[in-house]
């Protein structure tokens, strides 16, 4: 199947795209200092005065314990008001992020499955499905290790912990993020499905690449009677991938929302005090960046220059609205017109987003540690290296759980008897975060296709620029 799209003029999408994040940013600005200045004044007053009874508790006694208790609970309850208000004010410009990406998710299971299946089909045997999948699985967990070491030996060396001095929340504090910790059971549950309507409806990625290997394979087995599968498969990939073309329009005004909601609550205050753990952090996944290219240069030579051009808009587009996911679509497109062969491009990306999210897996690390060192807890060598192992687990069995890094970080907290509460630290900024790790997640799982692709000897020529 080759999912071929006509010739047609040189798309500008991409310069509406970083259009729509500039206009976006600047409409942030504009609104966090004057239409949601009052709100942002009030939560500045009430985290100061909050701080304040955290340490005055400390030294009170009985009665004046239960007096700054009381104003804790009323103080939290207003700012929670506040909270609300300022939503409601920024809706208007998430509501236009969130319908693209209700669009976007709408598009990926049934573009998943419809791919992998005629990909699967075309391959012929369950023999030939094992061994690229096992290349798959081999770049994956290199490449997980790789970034799981890299954040450990950054965090490390910089130290952002101690260098903030940051006042950290009570040990006894919730942060509000589910705590999920390792099971077999339940990584095993995760993989396969028990209903595939189920694990379309909620777009279980990983469950859906399952179903479409063993239907894929099953095609391939009943000779001539699974031609006209194939044929109806290939017809409805060319379909979504139509669809997708008509969503993708609508990205430059998701992106403008994404940014203006973001920028106008957190403003340019937060940088202030988070600069050193968000400089840090941007610099890690800039040299990720550097040595994920490095290892794809050695499989693909100098094109993988141009492999970083390709995806240059599904880049962007990851990176302004927060969501890997959201860039799918865009991303098998374009590995494709890089010269993949469809049938590797619809295996490898979709395990991809299950098991090769390099940027979420390098912020595991460097967060984990980092509340460790806020706490002044000092973790040997050894304990580190175990967290490591911990997360690179642990991190397979919840994809597609809502704020999943910080799910699997509460857990190896608990693990490793570091305060939960430390998370605290990073909820503010983690919107900031997320937008890199994001990114980095469509860099590395398009170095693992084209990296497989070379593999299988399945890497042609790029498609020719229409201009």
């Amino acid at each position: 199947m080759e999912l071929e799209l006509k010739p047609k003029k040189k798309s500008r999408l991409t310069l509406y795209i970083i259009i729509g994040l500039i206009v976006g940013i600047a409409t942030g600005f504009i609104l966090n200092k004057n239409y949601l200045n009052e709100e942002n004044s009030k939560l500045e007053t009430f985290d100061a005065r909050l701080k304040e009874i955290k340490t005055e508790l400390r030294t009170a006694d009985s009665t004046q314990t239960s007096l700054l208790e009381a104003e804790k609970s009323t103080l939290n309850a207003q700012r929670n008001e506040v909270l609300t208000t300022r939503d409601k004010k920024t809706e208007p410009f998430s509501i236009l992020a969130d319908v693209f990406l209700r669009l976007i998710k709408m598009i990926v299971a049934p573009l998943v499955f419809t791919t992998l299946v005629v990909g699967v089909a075309k391959l012929g045997d369950i023999s030939a499905v094992g061994r690229i999948g096992g290349k798959t699985l081999l770049w994956f967990i290199g490449a997980s290790l790789m970034s799981l070491l890299l954040g450990m030996i950054l965090v490390n060396i910089f130290q952002p912990g101690i260098a903030m001095n940051l006042p950290v929340p009570d040990t006894g504090e919730s942060s509000g993020i589910a705590n999920v910790g390792f099971s077999l059971k339940n990584f095993l549950y995760h993989i396969f499905p028990s209903s595939v309507v189920e694990a379309m409806a909620k777009n279980e990625i990983l469950q859906i690449v399952v179903f479409s290997l063993f239907f894929g394979v099953a095609t391939a087995a009943i000779g001539e009677k699974g031609k006209i599968v194939i044929d109806f498969m290939d017809a409805a990939a060319h379909v979504i991938l139509k669809v997708t073309g008509y969503v993708m329009n609508l990205a430059p005004v998701a992106v403008f929302g994404a940014m203006a909601a973001i920028i106008a609550k957190q403003g340019l205050s937060i940088l202030k005090t988070y600069s050193i753990f968000i400089g840090e952090f941007y610099l890690g996944l800039t040299l990720l960046w550097v040595l994920l290219g490095l290892a794809g240069f050695f499989v693909i030579s100098k094109r993988i220059v141009s492999l970083f051009k390709q995806v240059k808009e599904p880049i962007i587009l990851a990176f302004s609205t927060s969501s890997s996911e959201a860039a799918f679509p865009k991303t098998m497109e374009e590995l494709q017109k890089f010269g993949c062969k469809d049938k590797i491009v619809s295996f490898v990306l979709p395990l991809g987003y299950s098991f090769n999210l390099d940027g979420s897996m390098m912020y595991m690390t460097f967060a984990s540690l980092f509340i460790a060192q806020s706490y002044g807890i000092d973790l040997p060598f050894a304990t580190q290296i175990s967290m490591l192992l911990v997360l690179m687990l642990t991190s397979k069995g919840i994809a597609g759980v809502p704020r999943a890094s910080l799910v699997v970080i509460a857990g190896t907290l608990a693990t490793f008897n570091i305060p939960e509460a430390g998370l605290a630290l990073l909820l503010g900024i983690d919107p900031l975060l997320d937008m890199g790790r994001s990114a980095t997640n469509v860099v590395g799982n398009s170095v693992a296709t084209a990296v497989v692709s070379k593999w299988e000897n399945a890497l042609g020529e790029p498609e020719p620029d229409k201009g």
